[in-house]
């Protein structure tokens, strides 16, 4: 938390400190961040951080909750937005404000990987854990509303579906970041079209499952018997 002093700055002296601390956190992570470095940077005493903020951690938490209310703030909008849209095409217009966010504030999101992979950093769990939840309320919501629209099967495990779908978008938006997640799909650094095709796809994948019809028939074994498989290596 911020103190009034913070507060009574100016709008462009708070989003000067603001924009310089998650560039320094985001770049060394927090155990390599140096308030030394930030304050030289922004010709401020070290003094006023520690008013500010109460401490390095203090700091830390701010910009977090700061960074994390952008999102909050595009995905409440992309929710409001697609109410009339079925739930797969609010799923993918959700995927691709995030592809549309990491771009538009890569520091931001460079911040998230560095919580999400580092371990030096106070309260990492709690932090993920209110993330988690997040996202899996908001995909909650999409679900629930679809379900009650007759989009899905009646006996969907809502919960599971949340995970699944979770999974997918967290994974998706930190392969076209993380270059060695990739594997060699073409996802890491994809253009936009790219980016477009293969939400779509991943989409539709969703929509429709990856299995055949829950009872084999004649026709399904003839088709699997065709397939080539390719050993494990």
């Amino acid at each position: 938390m911020t103190n009034k002093t913070f507060q009574n700055l100016s709008k462009a002296k708070q989003e000067r400190i603001t924009r310089a601390a998650i560039a320094e956190f985001s770049e060394k992570g927090y155990a390599g961040a140096s308030i030394n470095a930030l304050v030289d940077q922004l010709g401020i005493a070290k003094g006023s951080i520690f008013q500010y903020f109460g401490d390095k951690k203090g700091l830390f938490f701010f910009i977090f909750d700061k960074s994390t209310q952008l999102v909050k703030n595009k995905l409440r909008t992309i929710r409001d937005q697609t109410q009339d849209d079925d739930l797969f095409s609010r799923l993918e217009k959700s995927l691709l404000v995030g592809v549309s966010f990491l771009k538009e504030h890569p520091k931001i999101y460079q911040l998230y990987l560095h919580v999400l992979f580092g371990s030096n950093i106070p309260f990492r769990s709690e932090i993920l854990i209110s993330l988690r939840k997040y996202s899996y309320e908001y995909i909650r919501s999409l679900l629930t509303t679809a379900w009650k629209k007759g989009e899905l099967r009646d006996d969907l495990n809502i919960e599971k579906a949340c995970f699944i779908i979770d999974a997918i978008m967290d994974r998706f938006l930190q392969t076209h970041t993380i270059q060695y997640l990739d594997a060699g799909l073409g996802i890491h650094q994809a253009d936009d079209q790219i980016v477009k095709v293969w939400i779509k796809e991943l989409m539709e994948i969703l929509r429709s499952g990856i299995g055949l019809d829950h009872t084999p028939n004649t026709k399904t074994a003839v088709k699997t018997s065709n397939i080539e498989i390719q050993p494990f290596p």
